[in-house]
């Protein structure tokens, strides 16, 4: 091998036939060295200086070398340093194992390998139309119920394609799948941190090669139409040019469909301007539905604004989605199990995590036997879904919550690699039920347009049909129920507006029963109840009979359709 002139952009390696350029940040005054190994050594058997800078980048290019018979490193100021840009890493391949960079034990990976995409394409599905899951790549699949051969890896996930279809989910939001040091004092579970954001994780491959395997995962969600989108949540440190550059590496190496940002990391915000990136999926975390909501849902008083607000609003702009439970926080189960936290486990005291859960037990903390604990917590449970998915924003549900899963009220398991921050699939055969609801709920969400209309509604009557696209009702109809103690609220949808049925909702999330006068439908039409708190969606509609009112009982949400 030869060495020979090179290029400081980009950084990271580059490969091609002819040349394998090297390029990397280093500090004024810092002598800099290419360490390059032997496939699978720890001992260099080559070094390079590496003189050539331009500004803080050092680079060096070499010829006559073949790629895949070598790793490499950078030695600085005598330090062993892995590459920061580097788009694989070799000795990291096995969850739990500690990596001593300085003895050589961590190398980068000279990737160049052709990858057949068969004609690939990304689903781009309409932001309206998405139906979204949250997993951790390892904890979706490692539990042994799981029934994946490859459990807790990329290739665990591409099993569970077709549960993903069964259920209706048509886009997966993955924590981080970077190169991340998971052996911390505590564990880092989560991968959240400093990390080696270009490169997917060894440990989440089954084989050995982790760059293969994220792309697989990608093609055979894409040829079932299901959406991948990415957390990347950098470290503030991390430089707005060095965020960007990794973000369009994933969406045109990976086929990446979308991201989820830390946008109140300043460094990120430059991403929601890319070119490149402009059509990507960009969303970011924001807490105030999942907040309002679960408010609403145990009966605070002063919601029905909020909720209001929250039913009706799309977030295209904040590139908001909207969820109750999510990674941080209960799962849905400990939302109406734990009046707080119980993360002792942790080894914190109990001081991590958020104090703020805005969750009720339903009258017993934990797990209870009690009929009437248990009967009011499936019926919490199922008016929790019924508000993520009956409000027009994208919708999202934390993986396990469609049947029940529980971290013992830990909420915060980011260093809970067990059982506890693992999904329980035992759940899904002892609560067939629950997810027997939750998959004709998506369903039913995707039937009616009123529930993912493409834009906005105004409140407006844009059509001149006589009512509003959107109208807000109490116990009387067209009179919003905004005192400070109501807990009720109808919203009627015209069916003229949207070019589809009329459908009228009603929330009670009241401890007490109300009736609610029905606001009246076009001539020739009828209300019928479709879907409820406590039949779940109804095949056949009922109250065929014109009615003027209804009653609604405690906590419970009535969905009717006008036909």
């Amino acid at each position: 091998m030869k060495k020979i002139q090179g290029q400081p952009l980009p950084l990271g390696v580059t490969v091609s036939e002819e040349r394998i350029n090297f390029s990397t940040a280093v500090p004024n005054g810092k002598e800099c060295r290419l360490l390059l190994y032997p496939v699978g050594e720890k001992t260099p058997c080559k070094s390079f200086d590496m003189q050539e800078s331009l500004g803080e980048v050092r680079y060096i290019a070499l010829e006559d070398i073949d790629a895949g018979q070598y790793e490499y490193n950078y030695e600085i100021d005598g330090e062993v340093t892995p590459d920061y840009y580097g788009k694989a890493f070799a000795g990291r391949s096995v969850w739990g194992k500690a990596s001593d960079i300085s003895k050589h034990e961590v190398r980068g990976v000279l990737c160049r390998e052709d990858y057949d995409w068969e004609g690939d394409k990304r689903p781009s599905l309409a932001k309206n139309e998405v139906v979204a899951y949250s997993l951790h790549v390892r904890g979706f699949t490692k539990d042994s119920y799981s029934k994946v051969s490859a459990k807790g890896t990329f290739e665990g996930i591409v099993e569970k394609i077709p549960y993903f279809k069964d259920l209706g989910v048509n886009q997966i939001h993955c924590m981080p799948i970077y190169e991340f040091e998971e052996c911390r004092t505590p564990r880092n579970y989560w991968g959240y941190g400093e990390a080696y954001y270009f490169a997917p994780k060894s440990a989440y491959a089954a084989g050995k090669n982790a760059v293969k395997a994220l792309k697989d995962l990608m093609k055979a969600c894409h040829k079932e139409g299901i959406e991948v989108v990415l957390e990347m949540p950098f470290e503030p440190s991390v430089p707005s040019l060095t965020v960007v550059e990794c973000l369009r590496y994933y969406m045109m190496e990976y086929h990446v469909d979308g991201f989820i940002l830390n946008d109140s990391v300043e460094s990120t915000r430059v991403a929601f301007s890319d070119p490149i990136l402009k059509n990507s999926k960009i969303l970011t975390h924001r807490t105030e539905f999942q907040n309002v909501m679960r408010r609403f849902l145990k009966g605070d008083e002063g919601m029905v604004e909020g909720v209001i607000y929250w039913l009706r609003h799309i977030g295209k702009d904040e590139r908001s989605f909207n969820y109750i439970a999510s990674h941080s926080g209960f799962t849905l189960n400990d939302l109406v199990s734990y009046d707080g936290k119980h993360n002792e486990s942790n080894g914190e005291d109990n001081r991590d995590g958020t104090d703020y859960n805005f969750s009720w037990n339903c009258g017993a903390e934990g797990p209870s036997r009690k009929k009437s604990v248990s009967m009011l917590r499936k019926r919490q449970i199922k008016n929790a879904l019924f508000l993520v998915f009956l409000a027009q924003g994208m919708p999202c549900i934390l993986s396990g919550d469609e049947f029940g899963n529980s971290q013992s009220g830990n909420n915060n398991v980011y260093c809970q690699d067990n059982s506890v921050g693992w999904v329980n699939w035992r759940g899904l055969k002892n609560n067939k039920e629950q997810y027997e609801f939750v998959k004709n709920l998506i369903a039913f969400r995707k039937k009616f347009k009123a529930f993912h209309p493409e834009n906005e509604m105004t409140g407006v009557d844009n059509v001149c049909c006589g009512v509003p696209d959107v109208s807000y009702h109490g116990e009387s109809a067209w009179r919003t129920p905004l005192e400070v103690y109501s807990r009720q609220l109808g919203v009627y949808y015209s069916g003229a507006a949207l070019k589809g049925e009329d459908c009228y909702v009603i929330y009670n999330m009241h401890w007490l029963s109300h009736i609610f006068a029905l606001p009246s439908l076009p001539k020739g039409k009828k209300w019928y109840k479709i879907a409820s708190t406590d039949d779940g969606i109804l095949e056949q509609p009922e109250l065929s009979k014109e009615q003027k009112a209804l009653e609604a009982d405690a906590r419970t949400i009535i969905v009717l359709v006008g036909r």
